[in-house]
């Protein structure tokens, strides 16, 4: 099937024999967006991406990436016209904000169940980024891309059967994906193949891993590491996603 410019980054990973293909992808998807933000093209400066970022700020985990990347002056301008929005918001919420009467069976409630106007601003803060939001939009576009090609390229369906499966993590996002995706019989075929290709590199990795502690044994100590030099970070990574070895992300300029 010829590659169109959406299909290629999928087909990359496909081919970058990764334990995870949706893995290679976001971290592909979430390096451009750090280019994007604080990149050399400096759309921190344009007064429209600075109002989605202002609008929208940046989780914990995005923020330390945008400092690890390295940009001084862009996080600062980031930063200041964030935190004017910030003051604004917190002002208007401090002005109108009285504090409630408790009873006694308020005082043993989660604090995930209280109704405080200040914590559930602050909640919809922490629970904003900007990132996080171009993010999870674009890889929910793989998806569709995913099961697009899996519909009508049989060579990328043999590559993902005789693939390395997914994490635990995508593969779950994929099954979920697959009831909206796939007709009753497609998903048949679809989970007959995954399910047993899974199975399979899980046992492949607890192999990898339990070889790497067999290692440590002096019996062992001239034997070949087989594939299990680098059995910890993938046998990370296969449960929950991600780059665990990965160091931070940084500027190219």
């Amino acid at each position: 099937m010829k590659e169109q410019l959406y299909t290629i980054p999928l087909n990359d990973a496909v081919n970058a024999d990764d334990e995870c293909p949706f893995c290679f992808v976001e971290r592909k998807v979430e390096q451009d967006l750090l280019d994007f933000v604080l990149g050399s093209g400096s759309s921190y400066m344009e007064s429209d991406i600075r109002d989605r970022t202002d609008r929208a700020g940046f989780c914990r985990r995005h923020f330390q990436m945008m400092f690890d990347y390295g940009n001084t002056l862009g996080n600062a301008w980031i930063l200041k016209t964030h935190y004017k929005r910030i003051i604004e918001e917190m002002k208007g919420q401090f002005c109108g904000f009285k504090p409630g009467r408790t009873s006694f069976k308020d005082k043993f409630r989660k604090a995930a169940e209280s109704d405080n106007a200040i914590g559930l601003w602050v909640r919809e803060k922490e629970n904003s980024c900007y990132i996080c939001g171009q993010f999870a939009d674009t890889c929910a576009r793989y998806m569709d891309t995913f099961f697009y090609l899996w519909k009508q390229d049989g060579e990328f369906r043999g590559k993902i059967r005789e693939g390395k499966g997914f994490c635990l993590h995508h593969f779950g996002r994929l099954c979920e994906a697959a009831d909206s995706s796939l007709s009753n019989r497609e998903r048949e075929d679809f989970y007959a193949a995954v399910l047993p290709l899974m199975e399979r590199n899980m046992e492949r990795m607890g192999e990898d891993v339990s070889w790497m502690v067999e290692k440590f044994d002096h019996c062992n100590k001239d034997a070949d590491w087989k594939n299990s030099r680098d059995a910890i970070q993938r046998g990370m990574q296969k449960l929950k996603g991600g780059y665990p070895a990965d160091g931070p992300y940084k500027s190219s300029r």
